[in-house]
């Protein structure tokens, strides 16, 4: 299940909107950063890494998009999944072959 965060998409969207429309206001985009996390009640690192998260998702900056990142995250759980159904599977095999050689012939 996916952990459900403090604060609302509306609120993240809207706090990152204001750092990127407003970070020529202030002396560097740390500042914005912090004056308007202050606003909304997250940390400066909260609202950071929101920032960051955006600039990749818009292509300003280099990494997994949100959506791949949650494809991963999906994937890899397919993945364990099915891991752990042919571990299964192959025990089950290995148990029957093994009964198999060990019954009697008639």
């Amino acid at each position: 299940m996916r952990r459900q965060g403090r604060y609302s998409s509306e609120v993240r969207e809207r706090a990152v909107r204001l750092v990127l429309e407003h970070q020529d206001e202030y002396e560097s985009q740390w500042a914005a950063i912090s004056s308007i996390a202050e606003k909304i009640g997250c940390t400066n690192e909260t609202l950071r890494r929101w920032i960051r998260q955006a600039e990749v998702d818009r292509g300003r900056r280099a990494g997994l998009t949100s959506n791949e990142r949650q494809q991963m995250k999906e994937l890899e759980r397919e993945n364990r999944d099915l891991r752990r159904a042919n571990e299964i599977l192959r025990k089950a095999s290995a148990y029957f072959a093994q009964a198999e050689l060990d019954r009697r012939p008639r």
